[in-house]
């Protein structure tokens, strides 16, 4: 369970990072400013939409940390060493056919003989992604 008091504190940190007022913030998410009072008030809780409209506005603010307090705000970007080559699709359709060999290859990823890569998914900041399937 959102120990609320913990999560206004964490909204108000936002809020005081973007230099957002109370109604700007409203203004913002595209919620109404009593929605913002009641909940830094303590009066009610935030809804899924009000973090999700959040978090959609401001993609330095981590769910995990906005939610718990678990993570880092503003978020970081973590680039992990074994990935070198990034892939790029050649084609921009959701159901784009990828060489196995190339994309194990260039993510350096072991893998028994008899396996092979079924289907990568890529997720975006916006919370669209791309399905590709071998």
């Amino acid at each position: 369970m959102i120990n609320s008091e913990a999560f206004v504190k964490r909204l108000k940190k936002v809020m005081e990072y973007y230099g957002e007022s109370a109604s700007s913030f409203a203004e913002k998410i595209d919620v109404q400013r009593s929605s913002i009072s009641h909940i830094l008030s303590g009066r009610n809780k935030p809804s899924l939409e009000f973090v999700l409209k959040t978090l959609t506005a401001f993609p330095e603010v981590e769910l995990y940390w906005l939610m718990n307090g678990k993570g880092h705000f503003p978020k970081q970007n973590i680039i992990k060493e074994e990935i070198k080559t990034p892939i790029t699709p050649t084609k921009s359709n959701t159901e784009t056919p990828l060489k196995t060999e190339n994309i194990q290859t260039s993510l350096n990823l072991k893998t028994d003989a008899n396996k092979t890569i079924e289907r990568i998914v890529v997720f975006y900041s916006d919370g669209s992604f791309k399905n590709y399937e071998n």
